[in-house]
């Protein structure tokens, strides 16, 4: 069984719009499938295969080859495997091939390599940096043990809103990429920081304004992503540590330590808010790491 070609029947148009109007998929998220999409389909053609087909597998393998040979990353690549399987598990799901040829296709491993990972130890310290005898030490407080207890996106995090906090409850409500809004637990620590940030600090801040932002910077406004990248280095400096850290770093460390203390993947996924649970195996490794030295350290035949 097989389809028209994916560019002249419009098939990659119908799965962007797809991914544009039920998963609701960013815009730039959407152009990247496209781009991908797109280079898959030349491929195709120069290779004589002007319909997508059930055999495509070995010619989905040759392409990432070509990708690799021509120099592009590896984390590029998974990005193009990504596209690939999304737009073949569409075609399955309406009816157009039988069967997904990318099905068994596995990321690249050398695309699992993460930025730094923080320890416990290390997080520990780096959110015990910033002055709580000054208001802004204060919301920087907050803002760090947030982002981490959360695992939010920078952008997410400094356009969290008073009304998305519920300290009660102990979770926060979080509007993510594409718009998709998520609810996310956050612990003791982070409560307690922002319950003294708000009853301490942010009306000093605010200075008679008023703003429905959580973290604020002057008249009211959020702090912008620039701002606080320079805040988060100015701390890691403080703190002593030596490897790059960015607002993502707390993120990947927020996945890593969970997985390491053995929560479930899909958990995970859902608290990081990724749509597709492969974007979360990255993950994977460094808690395969930990297993490992658990292993070697308390099996009698490790």
């Amino acid at each position: 069984m097989t389809s028209p070609g994916p560019e002249s029947n419009g098939c990659i148009d119908q799965y962007l719009n797809y991914l544009l109007v039920e998963k609701g998929l960013s815009r730039a998220t959407i152009e990247s499938y496209s781009h991908d999409l797109l280079k898959f389909a030349e491929f195709l053609d120069k290779n004589g295969r002007h319909t997508v087909s059930e055999d495509d597998t070995a010619l989905i393998l040759k392409h990432l080859i070509t990708l690799r040979n021509d120099g592009l990353a590896a984390r590029s690549r998974a990005r193009h495997l990504v596209a690939i399987r999304g737009f073949y598990r569409f075609l399955v799901q309406e009816k157009k091939l039988a069967l997904d040829p990318a099905k068994l296709l596995d990321l690249p491993k050398s695309s699992l390599k993460l930025p730094d990972v923080l320890s416990v130890e290390e997080v520990r310290r780096l959110l015990n940096t910033p002055n709580s005898r000054k208001p802004s030490g204060i919301r920087d407080a907050a803002m760090l043990e947030v982002l981490y207890a959360a695992g939010l996106r920078v952008s997410e995090l400094i356009l969290l809103k008073v009304q998305d906090v519920h300290l009660d409850a102990g979770f926060v409500r979080v509007l993510g990429k594409g718009s998709k809004e998520r609810v996310v637990p956050i612990g003791q620590y982070a409560q307690a920081k922002v319950l003294f940030y708000l009853g301490h600090a942010r009306n000093r801040m605010l200075k008679d304004q008023s703003s429905p932002f959580l973290f604020v910077a002057r008249a009211g406004r959020p702090l912008t992503r620039q701002g606080f990248w320079k805040l988060l280095r100015k701390y890691a400096r403080a703190t002593g540590l030596f490897k790059k850290v960015t607002p993502h770093s707390l993120r990947h460390s927020f996945a890593s330590h969970l997985l390491e203390g053995g929560a479930d993947l899909r958990a995970v996924q859902i608290m990081l808010g990724h749509v597709d649970i492969s974007t979360t195996q990255i993950y994977t490794h460094v808690a395969n790491d930990r297993l490992r030295e658990l292993h070697r350290k308390f099996h009698p035949r490790g």
